[in-house]
């Protein structure tokens, strides 16, 4: 049948089979799919996009086909790969009407196995083909990736796991989609499944969850903070959980274990932000995860790729973060006697038997270890310092000195960048280590750290070392004059790199020679000309003499021109795919881009323009000196002033609250007067001496309430006087406080409109007073009326009526006492006016020295723009002048005269000392 289809047309062919009628005959289409499945093998394109098309149109007017048996979708081995060349070709066509994509979308909500399943399958093979193309179109869709993540809570595992294959497609560098899959509770869905299926020690599912969540996190700092946030960091420390006997390994922990270090990493990736990767850190070791990690570091029977990639991931976890650096300084090896985990790592880094991405992990680790960590880098240092080292004990810094030294090219690069990573950014370190002493042999005295160095370098060994070695001075240094100072100490060094630099040497040696360029450079760039034979200057003639500063340049631009510096560059970690490759280092990089233009400038400089600059600098500096002392000046008196408004705004409270007392007085004072004058009608209506002896007992007995009511009153008015003479004194503590502080007050203008509030507050206080003190004058006339009335009332038996005359005259004594104490109160008062008068005349001389210190401050930055001025001035004069001089010459020239440059003269006066050393030295032999 095959053999006479051939000659057919088989775009024809397929459309005639694919459009015969549907019918619910089982046989007759059993009969049609078989015939397609046969025309598939010769024409396999033409026939799938036909019946593809012909059967997405079916299903979408709901007309359903019988359903075949599986056995008959089973497609032969030989098809397959004739099937992989198509796929992309029929997943462009199918993808071309969006709507094939909605429509499977739609089937997938299906709950029939058959029909899901199936979709599953399809959409995961049209990802793989055309992934963001397909991706765009669901992420367009209504609903589109919620339906699919419902495939996650089915309870049929092969829809579930297929599932998760189909999320891993989708989720593929899309950060659109992979937020959205986030927030539909991916991340708790995914751990609830790997706890399911063992942590761990489960299957392939495991490793499916763990690739998705990958997916998820890689690069998307708002899935990473909703992780941390979701607390879901604190899930992942049961998978570390590792027992005592660690033999035997499946294959696929290994690759669970592997994947779930991966997550870790990811989330404490140095590329991520600082802050992101710092919360990361504490949430780590506040769960007990980076415990849990360094349990599995130091356990035993790890397989070793699980070894290298967990001490990658403890190094990321506590780089950086000086709690966690402090805890695994702290973790020991479980040996006896037990060790530090930084040393028993050291010793696999300098032992040239370990696999050497295990030593390059651990080169990792101890980098993260010291990173931004003083502290650490300086307990590394001191256990080379001869106070400190302990010969019954095996430290870092012996590790490292033996590494430095050893016979194997790798381990001197990694003892040598591990010691530099010592130094970084730590001048007191770089100081410390110049005092370490090595004893090189018997009998002969000891030398320096830095002897050492340059004498290994001197002696041509690999180049590895070589570069090792020169990147550690480098490191060692910069930004440190007195490092420089014993560096040129020694006569050998300059004229050691000098001639490295300037020798004609191949593609291999060209590293070397633009690190000595480096070095020697930043012996320019930070001397402090201590020494006299090679200051600055004369090292700038030196390389001009010897190198040439075109050359010079030149040579030091090797070293960002090499093929491994811009690898190395990228990112922190050392990755390299030989050993060979290992030559540069993360931080190093950085310190070349820093001093690479710096070094350049400073070559090319004359000393008079050093000398110009300098000058610069410190006329500067003496500016900005003084500015700075007037701005502390100023902040100084600006929390002055701010205590002061605090003061201001105490007293003023408390103004406000005997203002509320005295109205409450007043108000008291007032019920007394109309008492006052209710008691006075009531004495006139009782004049009449002949009333009878019941009218008088009665009057008697009236009387004698509102004169028990009356003291009272008196008595209330006294306790409340008490407490405002209490609270003026308080006030006058306050003033005389604010008084003194007002003194030593430069800029206290701004407080001036407060304590003139407060000032007016005590007049209407006194005020008050004296109101109050005429209120107690009535008081006292309408107890002199009581008096009165009582002499006219009383008999020479009424007992309560002589009580009540002796309590009135206790009062009429209160009342006194009241008035005296109002007289002080006024006092008081005159003396706050003077007072009052001092503070404004303190504020008027703090408002004048504020207004001189602003008047010095503008003439200061005034001055300086016209230095600056001056400056510019002068450097135009200077190149006018050169430009004249030269002219000149060439005019002198032109007429025949002979001019010798300052080059000549210089290389004449060199050739001259040339001859005379030549001499000397003929002369001594």
């Amino acid at each position: 049948m095959l053999s006479g289809l051939s000659s057919l047309c088989p775009r024809n062919t397929a459309w005639r089979w694919v459009h015969r009628p549907w019918t619910t005959l089982f046989a007759f289409f059993k009969q049609t799919v078989r015939t397609l499945k046969s025309l598939g093998t010769l024409w396999t394109l033409y026939t799938t996009s036909s019946a593809v098309m012909r059967k997405m149109n079916k299903v979408a007017l709901g007309d359903a086909a019988p359903p075949v048996s599986g056995k008959n979708r089973n497609v032969p081995e030989e098809m397959q790969k004739q099937v992989d060349d198509v796929g992309a070709q029929f997943t462009e066509r199918f993808i071309q009407d969006p709507e094939n994509i909605t429509l499977l979308l739609t089937l997938l909500e299906e709950f029939d196995f058959h029909v899901r399943w199936p979709g599953v399958k399809l959409l995961t093979a049209l990802l793989k083909n055309q992934c963001a193309q397909v991706q765009g179109i669901i992420l367009v869709s209504p609903m589109g990736v919620s339906r699919l993540m419902d495939l996650l809570a089915d309870s049929r595992e092969v829809i579930r796991n297929d599932g998760l294959l189909l999320l891993q497609q989708l989720t593929k560098s899309n950060a659109a989609i992979q937020k959205i899959v986030a927030f539909e509770n991916a991340f708790e869905r995914l751990l609830d499944i790997i706890t399911e299926e063992g942590t761990s020690d489960g299957g392939i599912v495991v490793e499916d969850c763990l690739l998705l969540l990958l997916n998820l996190l890689k690069n998307n700092s708002s899935n990473q903070n909703f992780f941390k946030e979701g607390s879901y960091i604190q899930r992942m420390k049961p998978w570390f959980e590792v027992g005592d006997d660690n033999a035997g390994w499946s294959a696929q922990k290994v690759t669970n274990l592997h994947y779930m270090l991966q997550l870790v990493r990811v989330l404490v990736s140095p590329v991520n932000s600082p802050g992101a990767t710092a919360s990361c850190q504490k949430a780590m070791f506040h769960c007990g995860l980076l415990q849990q990690l360094c349990t599995i570091l130091m356990a035993t029977g790890v397989p070793a790729d699980i070894l290298t990639e967990t001490i990658n991931t403890v190094s990321e976890v506590i780089r950086g973060s000086q709690v966690n650096q402090d805890y695994f300084a702290s973790v020991n090896a479980p040996s006896n006697p037990p060790r530090p985990a930084i040393v028993v790592l050291l010793m696999s880094m300098v032992n040239e038997r370990q696999p050497f991405v295990l030593r390059c992990a651990v080169l990792y680790c101890f980098q993260c270890f010291l990173y931004k960590n003083q502290k650490g880098q300086g307990e590394i240092v001191a256990t080379l310092l001869p106070s400190t080292i302990d010969a019954n004990s095996i430290s870092a810094g012996q590790l490292l000195c033996g590494g430095l030294f050893s016979a194997d090219s790798l381990s001197n690069w990694c003892a040598a960048v591990a010691l530099a990573h010592a130094l970084q950014d730590n001048l007191t370190q770089k100081e410390q280590l110049l005092r370490v002493q090595l004893a090189t042999s018997l009998g002969k005295p000891p030398v320096s750290l830095l002897q050492q160095c340059t004498n290994i370098l001197s002696q041509g060994s690999k180049v590895q070392t070589r570069v090792g070695l020169l990147m550690l001075l480098c490191t060692w240094i910069s930004n440190c004059p007195i490092a420089v100072t014993h560096f040129l100490h020694n006569q050998e060094n300059v004229p050691f790199l000098t001639a490295q630099i300037s020798e004609n040497l191949g593609e291999d040696e060209r590293l070397v020679q633009g690190l000595c360029a480096l070095l020697l450079g930043i012996c320019i760039y930070y001397n402090d000309n201590s020494l006299e034979n090679y200051t600055k200057d004369k090292l700038k003639q030196l390389i001009e003499k010897r190198i040439g500063k075109e050359n010079f340049v030149e040579k030091l631009g090797f070293i960002t021109k090499h093929e491994l510096y811009s690898r190395a560059a990228q990112k922190p970690q050392p990755v390299f795919s030989t050993p060979e490759h290992m030559l540069f280092d993360h931080e190093f990089t950085k310190l070349v881009k820093e001093l690479e233009g710096v070094i350049t400038k400073a070559v090319h400089k004359s000393s008079e323009e050093e000398k110009k600059e300098e000058e610069v600098k410190k006329t500067l500096e003496q500016h900005d000196s003084i500015v700075t002392q007037y701005k502390e000046l100023i902040r100084e008196q600006d929390a002055q002033i701010n205590e002061l408004k605090a003061q201001v705004a105490s007293m003023t409270s408390q103004s406000e609250q005997m203002q509320a007392t005295i109205t409450q007085q007043l108000t008291q004072i007032q019920q007394h007067k109309d008492q006052y004058n209710i008691l006075k009608l009531k004495l006139g209506k009782t004049g009449d001496q002949s009333a009878s002896q019941g009218e008088g007992a009665h009057v008697n007995g009236l009387q004698s309430e509102e004169l028990s009511q009356l003291r009272e009153e008196l008595e209330e008015l006294r306790r409340q006087h008490a407490q405002q003479q209490t609270q003026l004194a308080e006030q006058d503590t306050l003033i005389a406080s604010l008084k003194s502080e007002a003194a030593h007050s430069a800029e206290a203008a701004e407080g001036t409109s407060a304590n003139a509030e407060l000032l007016k507050e005590l007049e209407a206080l006194r005020a008050q007073v004296m109101s109050q003190a005429a209120d107690i004058n009535q008081l006292t006339e309408s107890q002199e009326l009581l008096r009165r009335a009582e002499a006219v009332q009383s008999g020479p038996g009424s007992v309560d009526n002589g009580v009540d005359m002796a309590r009135v005259a206790e009062l009429e004594k209160q009342l006194a006492a009241q008035s005296t104490e109002a007289q002080k109160l006024q006092e008081e008062v005159k003396g706050l006016n003077a007072s009052r008068a001092g503070m404004e005349a303190d504020l008027a001389s703090a408002t004048s020295t504020a207004a001189i210190l602003q008047a010095e401050v503008s003439k200061l930055q005034q001055e300086v723009q016209e230095s600056k001025k001056e400056q510019d001035d002068l450097l135009m004069l200077l190149a006018d002048q050169d430009q004249k001089i030269l002219t000149l010459k060439q005019k002198l020239k032109d007429l025949g005269e002979t001019i010798e440059d300052e080059d000549d003269l210089d290389s004449k006066d060199q050739s001259e000392d040339d001859e005379d050393e030549e001499e000397e030295e003929e002369d001594d032999e």
